[in-house]
């Protein structure tokens, strides 16, 4: 299964890439594959293995100001493995072409 996760802590400022940070340090110490983008982070895993870090990163989250919005998107296509990468790849094959690059200027 691959997730969408956007954790927004409220009440605790403007500035939150401090406390987006501890969202992030409790994803990365879960050892599951993820990517972060600039709205959300994905996330690759078995249910129960996602689900507790949605978990985790939640509560990270509520603790900087006592109230936290999150948001889930979960692809759960049965005996998949590998399509944080491969869904990307997939559309790129068909299009000839990589996607999504930074422009060098």
């Amino acid at each position: 299964m691959v997730i969408s996760l956007s954790v927004v802590p409220i009440g605790a400022g403007t500035e939150l890439r401090e406390h987006l940070a501890e969202v992030l340090r409790v994803i990365d110490e879960s050892g599951l594959p993820y990517r972060l983008n600039a709205m959300s982070t994905e996330i690759e895993g078995e249910w129960d293995e996602v689900m507790a870090v949605v978990k985790a990163a939640h509560e990270a989250g509520r603790r900087p100001g006592g109230r936290v919005v999150t948001h889930i998107v979960i692809d759960d296509r049965e005996g998949a493995t590998g399509r944080l990468e491969g869904k990307v790849a997939d559309v790129e094959q068909v299009l000839g072409k990589s996607l999504g690059r930074p422009k060098k200027t």
